[in-house]
């Protein structure tokens, strides 16, 4: 069966788990810039740009990956949550951008082909596509409101280029997540589709909004049903939310998009919200447990863990949905569906 067909029968009896945080894994190995840079030569210092060790440390992210599939993940994605031009520019490394793709899908596929070896059951690999520091929505100049640093089709020619050079590396899906803002999102699943074409293969997409404030909405002015609403025509295998909070805040918002979405719910918190020095204190057991209460409301069908999550949240989740019923994916009626900040149903 292809990963869409296996992914869905498994979503069926039971809830899936995606992996953690990646930034929080790799502060743990207290990198210094030449563990970054590696052999490179590179204008200017790399430290803090965690997707170019899929280059320079693969041993570290393929490591994380395993961890990850050890702690009871069925899928995990690939370490590349910055990699376009776009964001690679900040570090003068947008020459790279192919290559880092490729070589964090592999390393990804390796892991999860590592781990189907040892108990039969397979796993999957979503490609990180992240949301870019540039914004469609809204100009960075609070004088010029007109005034985009980036277009439409540029934006989707950036993407296109990721989605290519992570179908070429191997994986199942592309997953557009941390979704502040809906039309970089449109945009993205955009260049997904038309990557999916170009390749001869299925490879689902999965889009995951994210909150920016206790108001429910993201950065462009979104609610969650309004995302789902704008992205629905591209036939998302899941959507879903990410970042910004902890699973307890996280909770309203799924409970609308499980009402009112007909496809299934991918959901991934931070662990809580960060303390006065930027650090998430919350344990494990705590994470798991605030994930059950949406398990036993039947808001979810997959989830995993954001910033500040580790192996052992994953772990934690993992034996907390072991044996749990997933969200049931309801029969919606055929009427049209809008979105503009907020979303509009037209009744027959």
């Amino acid at each position: 069966m292809s990963a869409e067909q296996d992914f869905r029968k498994a979503a069926a009896e039971r809830v899936l788990v995606f992996d953690g945080g990646y930034g929080t894994s790799i502060q743990k190995f207290k990198l210094e810039e030449a563990d970054y840079r590696g052999t490179l030569d590179l204008p200017m210092d790399q430290k803090g740009n965690n997707d170019l060790l899929c280059l320079t440390r693969p041993d570290i992210i393929k490591g994380i990956h395993t961890a990850y599939f050890e702690a009871g993940a069925d899928m995990v994605e690939t370490n590349t949550f910055s990699s376009t031009k776009i964001a690679m520019a900040d570090y003068g490394c947008e020459h790279l951008v192919w290559e880092i793709n490729v070589a964090a899908a592999k390393l990804a596929r390796e892991a999860a082909e590592e781990a189907q070896a040892k108990d039969g059951r397979r796993r999957f690999v979503a490609g990180s596509i992240g949301p870019t520091n540039k914004t469609l929505s809204l100009s960075p100049d609070v004088n010029d409101p007109g005034f985009r640093e980036v277009d439409y089709d540029g934006l989707k020619a950036e993407y296109r280029e990721q989605c290519d050079a992570l179908i070429a590396g191997g994986v199942d899906f592309l997953l557009i997540e941390t979704c502040f803002d809906t039309l970089n999102a449109k945009a993205a699943g955009m260049a997904a589709r038309e990557a999916e074409a170009a390749s001869g293969r299925e490879v689902p997409l999965m889009a995951s909004f994210t909150i920016t404030d206790m108001s429910g909405r993201n950065l462009s002015g979104h609610t969650i049903t309004a995302f789902w609403y704008a992205l629905r025509h591209l036939k998302p295998l899941t959507i879903g939310a990410n970042c910004a909070f902890g699973a307890d805040l996280m909770r309203p918002y799924l409970t609308e998009l499980a009402k009112t979405s007909d496809t299934l719910i991918l959901a991934y918190p931070n662990a809580g919200l960060p303390n006065e020095l930027g650090q998430y204190d919350e344990l494990p057991e705590k994470t798991a447990t605030l994930i059950g209460d949406w398990i036993d409301g039947g808001l979810v069908n997959a989830v995993g863990g954001c910033c500040g999550t580790t192996p052992e949240h994953i772990a934690a989740i993992a034996r907390a949905v072991a044996s749990a019923k997933p969200r049931a994916v309801p029969v919606l009626e055929p009427v049209t569906r809008l979105a503009g900040l907020e979303p509009f149903v037209m009744a027959a």
